[in-house]
């Protein structure tokens, strides 16, 4: 792609770009700070991704999951998962009817369009093994029946940070479809006195609508267009391998198992979509490295040695990229 072609792909990015802003903007009524986390979100989105957010109890998750499916107009539906949660609960079941001698399917709350998984690793294997057929192949079964979910389907998934008592970790092949997971921290001082004193105009029945997902999805498309250098395809694929096969000896005794190259496609989608929200038609280094502890921090796993280290998965990333040449 060319120089002028490039200008005018950027011309048009800052032209349908708006609507991130006005979203924002309209959850800034109800979630006060958390930018990160609202960015992330629409990112996500736009992505057809699946998110997983970590943070302590209180700092708005659920609240801020509920008041984006309002801004967008979506199906929304909320389960708690609980250590006795079962597959039919989440997905539906097949019932007997004795009036027509024969069963039909009652639909479980996964068929919708914005799922809140909360506190996901409290279910059980059968309950995760059912949610990952979702989450990767957008349909379930239910007895012999193969059905397919609402478009467009992601989930948003919650879990505690602190709380092992009745969780079970999750596995590894659902950690890596969720494209990317995102640590919530605590408000600074001025956004928690702002909590305070707005407390009472924190509802979600003040978001209006800003946008459909039908809009949002023919806008994904012009993010998915964005130019990307062969340098910053190779950047992107030196990072993954450096997961995998770390040149630094340090990095090879903290990593045992590295990213799949479902990572490297996420970190592409993710880079034109950070490029996308601040107005350019090209991505660049430092949009991978902005999106790339969100994208590979769940998917790599630290061995032992890192742990005594008290190395964590961030800073292993960052490590990652530190040795990783720019172009």
């Amino acid at each position: 792609m060319d120089y002028a072609a490039i200008e005018k792909l950027t011309e048009k990015v800052k032209s349908e770009n708006g609507f991130i802003g006005e979203i924002k903007s309209e959850l800034s009524k109800v979630i006060i700070g958390q930018e990160n986390l609202l960015d992330r979100m629409i990112i996500a989105f736009m992505s057809g991704g699946h998110i997983l957010l970590e943070g302590l109890p209180g700092l708005a998750k659920t609240l801020a999951v509920r008041s984006f499916a309002k801004c967008i107009n979506t199906d929304f539906m909320r389960v708690q998962f609980t250590p006795d949660l079962l597959p039919a609960d989440l997905i539906g079941t097949r019932i007997y009817n004795p009036k027509d001698l024969d069963f039909f399917t009652k639909k479980g709350p996964i068929f919708t369009n914005l799922l809140l998984a909360d506190e996901i690793n409290r279910a059980p294997a059968k309950v995760q093994s059912a949610l990952l057929q979702a989450m990767e192949e957008k349909q379930v079964s239910i007895g012999e029946e193969t059905h397919s979910l609402d478009s467009p389907f992601m989930v948003m998934a919650t879990e505690n940070p602190i709380e092992q008592e009745g969780t079970y970790p999750l596995p590894e092949a659902q950690l890596d479809r969720f494209f990317m997971k995102v640590l919530v921290g605590y408000p600074g001082r001025d956004e928690e006195r702002q909590i305070l004193t707005r407390f009472g105009e924190l509802d979600v029945a003040n978001i209006r609508q800003i946008i459909t997902p039908e809009k949002i999805f023919k806008k994904s498309k012009i993010a998915d267009s964005i130019y990307m250098d062969e340098k910053l395809v190779d950047y992107i694929v030196s990072v993954a391998g450096e997961t995998r096969n770390p040149g630094r000896k340090e990095l090879k005794k903290y990593i045992e198992y590295g990213a799949s190259p479902r990572a490297s496609i996420a970190l592409m989608k993710a880079a034109k979509c950070v490029a996308f929200m601040r107005g350019r038609g090209f991505a660049t280094p430092d949009d991978v490295k902005e999106i790339g502890a969100d994208v590979l921090r769940h998917r790599i796993i630290l061995s032992y040695e890192a742990e005594a280290d008290g190395r964590g998965p961030d800073d292993v990333v960052r490590m990652i990229f530190d040795s990783v040449e720019v172009p």
